[in-house]
């Protein structure tokens, strides 16, 4: 790099909670992966909540909403992943206010515990109500 020059990092503004999902879910060229909603059908594939649709950060608000908190470490175990990739994770979901993050102290052993927020809950809830709409378009297209 030559001198004086520096690198400028673009990042994509945070979501917060309540805020509709940007269209940044759609394949290049606008593409759909195939699934093309009509306009009294439910919302299109690149509608998806995409900081749910994430594996790592589906499983955390999955596992949340069936408990009322979890550690991190029971959250690793659940997960299968690793000290980091739970840590960012986690951070982008605390961020948009789907989940809360307490840290406390057992003794002199650090521990953190996760919760689903309501906002995560409602979150999670329209996720799930677009896949299932994805899945019976689906169905209903390829039976015809």
């Amino acid at each position: 790099m030559a001198k004086g020059t520096s690198l400028a990092r673009t990042t994509t503004p945070a979501r917060h909670a309540g805020e509709p999902p940007s269209n940044s879910g759609t394949l290049r060229g606008g593409d759909t992966g195939g699934l093309r909603a009509k306009k009294s059908a439910q919302a299109p594939v690149h509608d998806l909540d995409r900081l749910i649709h994430e594996r790592v950060r589906l499983g955390i608000v999955s596992a949340l909403a069936a408990n009322s908190s979890l550690s991190f470490n029971d959250l690793k175990g659940l997960l299968k992943t690793t000290d980091g990739n739970l840590s960012v994770h986690a951070r982008k979901l605390e961020e948009a206010g789907y989940i809360a993050c307490t840290k406390t102290f057992q003794g002199r052993m650090p521990k953190t515990d996760y919760a689903l927020t309501s906002a995560g809950r409602s979150a999670l809830e329209r996720y799930l109500n677009h896949m299932e709409a994805l899945i019976e378009a689906t169905r209903r297209h390829a039976a015809s």
